[in-house]
């Protein structure tokens, strides 16, 4: 199990929504949308993790939006943990970014294409915050169990691994409902990013494209299986986000989703004790 602030995650606890917008943005919108998922989230009793990137490192193009500068990114962060009194989780993309981050948020994660980079895992790990480990999609999850191991060799145990799809051929992405229970086996919470999985990488050509509308069957297929947390990137207003708008939730459609995972999550940690 893992620990986040109040919230515990795994052993049979309660689903856990990580959530936010794919990159910060701006002040007022990052907050804005931080008030409404908590909203939301209150109302269901979900616990809540605030997420959003300070920077995206690794957009398709050049002339992508990379972010803000990271100082901003982090001190609009800080607000939201300060004011709201929820967890924050935020990437990291190098070694060096892990220390000052770490001051910041409660949770550092690793990009699904720095995952098998073991000086940023290791790094993250000696922060001694959690740390949630995105498989790559060029990675079988059996190979999760070493990218895991770098971290707590530092003696760091708070590690969270997230399913996020595989590649599958070219500009397209499977979710391999085998792979949560195969990372399961490795004891350490397993999470299932729906957003990222609906996405079809380069797909348009200067950027990657998507499919939104599987959105909610991925989610509900995967809390069947029966996981730990369920990791949604969502947006007030996708078509004009910033990163990822071709696969970000619109924030209005949360609550619907809320209400269905939650009912599939009951349903399956009462009756099959996983």
């Amino acid at each position: 199990m893992v620990r986040v602030g109040n919230i515990n995650i795994g052993d049979g606890s309660p689903l856990v929504l990580i959530a936010g917008p794919c990159v910060v943005e701006g002040r007022e919108i990052t907050l804005q949308t931080a008030e409404y998922i908590q909203k939301i989230t209150s109302k269901y009793h979900v616990p809540l993790i605030f997420k959003a990137s300070y920077k995206k490192a690794n957009r398709t193009s050049g002339v992508s939006f990379m972010g803000l500068e990271m100082g901003e990114a982090l001190k609009i962060l800080a607000e939201v943990k300060r004011d709201l009194g929820i967890p924050v989780l935020t990437d990291i993309h190098s070694e060096l970014e892990a220390a000052p981050a770490s001051e910041v948020v409660d949770v550092l994660q690793v990009p699904a294409f720095l995952s098998r980079q073991t000086e940023i895992l290791q790094a993250a790990g000696r922060t001694g915050k959690a740390v949630n480990i995105k498989k790559g999609q060029f990675l079988a999850p059996q190979d999760m169990e070493h990218q895991a191991h770098k971290v707590t060799m530092t003696g760091n145990k708070n590690v969270m691994l997230t399913e996020r799809g595989t590649t599958f051929g070219y500009h397209n992405l499977v979710v391999d409902m085998r792979a949560l229970s195969i990372m399961r086996q490795f004891g350490h919470p397993v999470i299932l990013d729906a957003t990222h999985s609906v996405q079809l990488p380069g797909g348009a050509k200067n950027h990657s494209s998507g499919q939104p509308e599987f959105i909610f069957p991925i989610a509900r297929a995967g809390v069947a299986v029966g996981i730990d947390g369920l990791f949604v990137e969502t947006h007030p207003n996708p078509e004009r986000a910033l990163s990822d708008a071709s696969s970000q939730l619109k924030l209005e459609l949360l609550e619907d989703l809320i209400k269905q995972v939650k009912a599939i999550d009951s349903l399956v940690k009462e009756q099959f004790a996983i």
